[in-house]
């Protein structure tokens, strides 16, 4: 979502990054989702990763301001899948890590220093919005900690919307340093959570984690990864996102698969290509 509203020209330098456009230009979001449609992709996460109400409130938008654009994200990533025609499309309510809210790169980290209880009083009552706005499901995404996965798995327990639960990663551990068996551990027995996976990683690391967490939940598997740079203040390194690895992730386990940062429509466009070319066909999962 960022890349693609960065390059029609937003600037995203805001606390609230991505989540700003929901104030300053639904039509923007709408528009980038649509593009994303237009390349082949199922699902549509909305533009929710970042919006908190500490977030919005520092921006002088109370709490009834804030559930309006915490329900909007939603609605206009419906409204984008309407506007594109036939085809069966999902809207996955993105519920960013804690750290997110906080903007200063804590999601690569973890560890904020609170217990599960202190993280669920916190994520409950924006999981409560994004629940009543009536999304497919929750995408429970870029989690470093499984501290913070299991406080997220409390709060959607009992909502009646199927969710995914998908850490960031670095190599064969969670961006706090948990083994990966450990933390999809957290998935096993939750009902609510119907697949598990990562996001916001190397690439290179998506094959591993698949077969992980396929062995220790049996669940469906998600994977979108960034497009192989890293974040320093600034994006650094080389881009290594390449659509001829995504049969290798799908012959691993992966159900889902798809980019996060730095990966627009184009590259989407290529992924459902390959694996239409792979013999593997671009087609869609049950629906949870």
């Amino acid at each position: 979502m960022a890349t693609a509203l960065e390059a029609r020209g937003h600037d995203l330098s805001d606390p609230l990054w991505s989540a700003r456009l929901l104030i300053d230009a639904p039509a923007e979001v709408v528009a980038v989702h649509r593009s994303f449609f237009r390349a082949g992709a199922d699902i549509a996460i909305t533009a929710s990763y970042q919006a908190s109400f500490d977030g919005l409130a520092a921006r002088g938008v109370d709490r009834a301001g804030a559930e309006r654009l915490l329900t909007r994200s939603v609605e206009l990533a419906r409204e984008a899948a309407a506007a594109e025609g036939e085809g069966e499309r999902w809207v996955a309510a993105s519920v960013g890590p804690y750290g997110a809210a906080l903007a200063d790169g804590s999601e690569y980290r973890g560890r904020y220093g609170l217990t599960v209880a202190a993280l669920r009083r916190w994520h409950r009552p924006r999981v409560e919005v994004l629940t009543a706005a009536a999304p497919d499901l929750l995408a429970l995404e870029t989690v470093p900690d499984a501290d913070e996965a299991e406080a997220l798995a409390d709060v959607v327990a009992g909502l009646g919307v199927p969710a995914w639960l998908s850490y960031t990663i670095d190599g064969d551990r969670t961006r706090a340093g948990q083994p990966l068996a450990e933390a999809f551990a957290v998935a096993v027995g939750r009902p609510e959570i119907v697949a598990v996976g990562v996001n916001c990683c190397a690439p290179q690391d998506v094959p591993g984690a698949v077969a992980v967490a396929r062995e220790v939940t049996g669940l469906p598997v998600i994977a979108y990864p960034n497009s192989g740079e890293a974040w320093d203040g600034g994006w650094i390194g080389h881009r290594r996102f390449t659509a001829a690895d995504v049969p290798g992730w799908v012959a691993a386990g992966a159900r889902i698969v798809g980019g996060c940062c730095r990966v627009g429509p184009e590259e989407i466009a290529e992924v459902a290509a390959t694996l239409r070319s792979s013999g593997k066909p671009h087609s869609r999962p049950e629906r949870p």
